[in-house]
């Protein structure tokens, strides 16, 4: 087994184009091609990981926050990043990252988050837009059910947790073949009428490629007709954090006791209990103090993220008690995640997760 075929599993249910612009998620080290003897998992890579990786002969990392996100002037070894590169190098170790890929996907951090505390009825809250498209085909009529299977094998046809969804209506095409062409139906240099169906579909923009190849594939003409149509509609299953529901309210004070025992935080920061009940949630795993307006929005009592600051807190408006839990706690439980979708891919295979590292930040 090599590198590129754990990127792939890795980029199935994490792809890059969920990642954010600031990102640098994907293959930071390594040969596409080296052969994978075991790999190891990790929230940040530090060099007491690496020396994990190479004692026990694990030499591909997965990691969660990227190693490299800046760009690299020098490897001198003056810090720890240009040593664990330098390392990793030198000892043949592959690193991959899937950062804020992973915190968007279906089944990412913040969902993770979300079982872990108990909730139902989990939604993404701040879904991304502008990922989707349409496709737009004419199919003759006998050809339908063939060209539509092939679109939805292919990644086309989901929306919501709906699949092999479409639409398709009657009308009649023409053309006329060229003196070059080999055409399915018609005569060369006679305008043809065929009765053809409209079929439409919306797919990830990340699946073009495989849904337009499947398209060409499976459709009957030459020269199929198509269009692909950007959609400005949100992607309710992919986007940063989520929000849900407990299945009874607690009091604020056993909330807070309870995200606490659940996270393993020494201590939480969070804005003035209110005196009311704590029934629905959001959750963001790492910095989320941008999205406190989506969890007020979401009609959320209590909002749980980390790395807020001093002035974040007075957004809560006697409105929202918002948690502040750790950076490094909120998303202790992305190993998991990696884990379970690779071991069940891979179920033979030499997974660990490190024993070596530790959170950077503690209370006194």
């Amino acid at each position: 087994m090599n590198v590129q075929t754990i990127v792939n599993q890795l980029e199935s249910f994490a792809p890059l184009a969920f990642q954010e612009d600031f990102d640098n998620c994907g293959l930071l080290i390594g040969n596409r091609n080296q052969t994978v003897e075991g790999i190891l998992i990790c929230l940040d890579v530090t060099e007491a990981v690496v020396d994990e990786a190479i004692t026990t002969k694990h030499n591909m990392i997965v990691c969660h926050h990227p190693l490299i996100f800046k760009g690299l002037k020098s490897l001198t070894g003056r810090n720890e990043v240009e040593r664990c590169v330098m390392k990793a190098i030198k000892h043949d170790i592959a690193i991959y990252a899937a950062h804020t890929s992973l915190d968007s996907a279906p089944d990412g951090v913040s969902v993770r988050m979300a079982q872990k505390l108990g909730l139902e009825h989990v939604q993404v809250l701040v879904p991304k837009s502008g990922m989707l498209l349409k496709l737009v085909t004419f199919v003759p009529t006998a050809h339908l059910e063939t060209v539509r299977e092939a679109l939805f094998a292919a990644g086309a046809g989901r929306i919501g947790q709906y699949d092999a969804c479409s639409f398709s209506h009657s009308g009649e095409g023409t053309f006329r073949p060229g003196t070059e062409t080999n055409p399915f139906v018609g005569v060369i240099g006679e305008v043809h009428h065929e009765p053809e169906l409209r079929l439409e579909v919306i797919l990830p923009k990340h699946k073009q490629s495989a849904v337009v190849t499947a398209l060409l594939q499976a459709h009957p003409y030459e020269e199929p007709a198509f269009d692909l149509i950007p959609l400005a509609n949100e992607w309710s299953q992919v986007g940063l954090g989520v929000v849900g529901d407990f299945p009874n309210s607690y009091a604020e004070i056993d909330f807070l006791k309870q995200v606490k025992q659940t996270f393993q935080s020494d201590v939480i920061k969070h804005s003035p209990v209110l005196g009311r009940d704590i029934r629905r949630v959001a959750l963001c795993g790492g910095s989320g103090a941008d999205f406190i307006m989506h969890a007020k929005a979401a009609g959320a009592d209590a909002f749980v993220t980390a790395d807020v600051t001093y002035h974040r807190f007075f957004e809560a408006e006697n409105n929202l008690l918002i948690l502040d839990i750790g950076h490094f706690e909120s998303e202790q439980y992305t190993k998991e995640i990696f884990f379970e979708q690779l071991i069940e891919k891979f179920p033979n295979f030499a997974i660990r997760l490190s024993t070596s590292e530790q959170k950077r930040v503690f209370s006194f």
